[in-house]
């Protein structure tokens, strides 16, 4: 199994989100039960976790340390909330395609370093200086061979030789390391609250406007309303979609998804 991906996590003290994408694991192509929105489907309906599945290194489906809860009020509000505290995610319980994901998310404030096995997916990281770029994440088949995604990306080479999401690059296919959005800080530091001078995520604890739009193979991921990184020719076109638990604590008060237009 595949997804896409939101997964926070933290290195040094920093806010990390990613947002995952993921398809049918051999052969790319799509499923006849994947699920195509003709209208808005929100994920989070306000007050449980009724869409998701929860599973967590470890203790699988279940949730003995509360990773997952939903809170009655941040900003007003209720949201989701994810401690980070064990490696894992939510994952919803069905399978979609060709959507516009749309969430809104606050950073919280605690954080510590993990690692953990992912599904095979394309992620949307949300670090702090970082929101937006783009990670081929690789899995494994049923008969444990390691099986890697691949995307096509517009990309040129930064001062430290980092690839750099530009609309005027080469096209060059990936399958693993890390496209960063285009305006990415060549000084960027794993330090928290880093901004570079064309961050465009909202800063400290205000609400980050995301979306990922999933059209066929073609990936766009826009931060606060920018087009800030985007993919063509996806291995994989529909899958579930995951929100990762991976070491930081993360709040999501709207998380839907909408037809395309």
């Amino acid at each position: 199994m595949n997804a896409l991906r939101i997964r926070r996590l933290a290195a040094g003290g920093l806010a990390v989100l990613a947002l995952a994408l993921a398809g049918p694991i051999a052969t790319g192509q799509g499923t006849s039960s994947a699920i195509s929105p003709t209208t808005t489907i929100k994920l989070f309906d306000g007050t449980s976790l009724a869409n998701f599945d929860t599973w967590l290194v470890d203790h699988h489906e279940k949730d003995p340390e509360k990773v997952f809860t939903v809170v009655d009020q941040v900003d007003g509000a209720p949201a989701i909330r994810i401690s980070g505290q064990v490696w894992g995610g939510l994952l919803t319980k069905q399978v979609y395609r060709d959507y516009r994901l749309i969430a809104e998310c606050r950073m919280g404030n605690t954080g510590k370093d993990f690692n953990g096995p992912w599904l095979m997916s394309h992620e949307f990281q949300i670090i702090e200086g970082g929101v937006g770029d783009l990670l081929p994440v690789g899995g494994y088949s049923e008969s444990g061979e390691q099986v890697l995604p691949s995307i096509t990306v517009k990309a040129r080479k930064d001062r430290d030789g980092e690839n750099v999401f530009d609309p005027s690059g080469q096209p060059q296919v990936f399958n693993r390391g890390r496209i960063n959005w285009w305006g990415r800080s060549e000084d960027w530091a794993d330090k928290l609250g880093f901004r570079g001078p064309q961050d465009v995520e909202s800063p400290g604890l205000e609400w980050t406007h995301i979306e990922a739009i999933v059209s066929g193979n073609r990936l766009q991921y826009f931060v606060n309303g920018k087009l800030v990184n985007e993919g063509t020719d996806s291995s994989f076109t529909d899958g579930k979609i995951m929100i990762q638990s991976e070491g930081a604590e993360i709040y999501f008060r709207r998380i839907d998804l909408e037809p395309l237009k």
